[in-house]
């Protein structure tokens, strides 16, 4: 069906085209049409951070800034739910048009720049959700620094959506890689990285000490890394023992896409000419990790076939956000099957060969 859609929302401006699917969707859900409308994956759960997720495959942080769609978004299928990214105070971010579609690439760029309601309006939605009292619900919570907070105040933004979405997440992720709010990414060096998660350690402690729960933290970093840089990262992981890392945000790279008029566009591209970095960044965290700290891949998954790569690169479990842009949420539970399949095969080989 969303082939025959997808026409019709091209017509219209991306962001326009944003607001107007994730209203449908809202509306479709509201009256119970939902499930009539897509296929849902095969129950598949996997455990990993001391979280059991249904299947493999969540949604990507971006789509649902406010958290305002979380019930419709979770009765698409998805194995967990990532919204956000917010910030402590609302923000509008930056000025439109600040996304745009490179079709024949099946890419988008996009600038937004963290525009969110705040944590007290995410909060609120999060709250009024029916899906976080499932007891299949996984919600990770994604937290940004406000674009007028120094960048040497950074960790004080973190610390306060830490503290603010602790009781209400599955896990939170801490977004240093958008390329969108300026000097952010800095945060990706290896002293400011130290610093940043030594505090974000500590107050993890006393909020799990203060609610009686372990909420996991998350790390999102950048496809736009070298390999000295992913190796420190991943040493700095370990030695922290944060519990996850998501590889990767969107790049500012614009290889091979030089013949499309809209690659001067500034911002982070995602969809499918993502897709070979961010798997190389999975690929040499899984060397380094070896096993010791999931990693969620995304970036460039637009089939069954992408989403296995990421899981042969190292993912443990991987999201999705442009590609249901260009497939539609078939692609859902076309990546849950794929998986699940692969994972099963691997299995069965291994009784096999004990």
């Amino acid at each position: 069906m969303y082939s025959l859609l997808r026409p019709l929302l091209f017509l219209l401006a991306p962001e326009t085209a944003h607001h107007v699917t994730l209203s449908t969707l809202q509306a479709a859900h509201r009256v119970g049409v939902l499930p009539l409308l897509h296929q849902c994956p095969q129950h598949n759960p996997c455990t990993m951070m001391g979280l059991t997720f249904p299947n493999a495959v969540g949604l990507a942080a971006g789509l649902d800034k406010n958290g305002e769609y979380i019930d419709a978004l979770a009765a698409l299928g998805f194995g967990f739910i990532e919204i956000g990214s917010v910030t402590p105070r609302a923000q509008p971010g930056n000025p439109q048009p600040r996304m745009f579609r490179l079709t024949p690439a099946q890419a988008i760029i996009n600038r937004m720049g963290f525009n969110n309601h705040g944590l007290d309006a995410l909060i609120r939605n999060v709250q009024h959700s029916r899906f976080v009292t499932s007891p299949d619900a996984v919600l990770g919570i994604n937290i940004g620094k406000n674009i007028d907070t120094p960048i040497e105040n950074a960790i004080n933004d973190y610390l306060l959506g830490l503290r603010a979405v602790y009781a209400y997440a599955s896990y939170v992720a801490i977004n240093i890689s958008s390329p969108n709010t300026r000097d952010l990414r800095q945060l990706q060096g290896s002293r400011q990285l130290h610093d940043l998660l030594t505090q974000l350690k500590s107050e993890q402690k006393k909020l799990a000490d203060q609610h009686g729960k372990y909420v996991p933290l998350v790390l999102k970093i950048a496809p736009d890394l070298d390999s000295e840089q992913v190796t420190e990262i991943a040493s700095l992981l370990l030695r922290h023992q944060i519990d996850g890392v998501i590889a990767t945000n969107t790049t500012v790279s614009r290889t091979s896409l030089e013949h499309l008029p809209q690659h001067i566009e500034a911002g982070g591209l995602s969809g499918a000419p993502l897709r070979e970095k961010s798997t190389a960044v999975i690929r040499q965290l899984a060397d380094v990790l070896q096993g010791a700290i999931p990693i969620i891949g995304v970036g460039g998954i637009m089939s069954g076939e992408d989403a296995v790569e990421k899981i042969d690169a190292g993912a443990s479990l991987v999201q999705l956000y442009s590609g249901l842009v260009y497939r539609g949420t078939e692609l859902i539970s076309e990546c849950a099957d794929a998986i699940a399949a692969v994972k099963t095969t691997s299995q069965s080989d291994k009784r096999v060969a004990g």
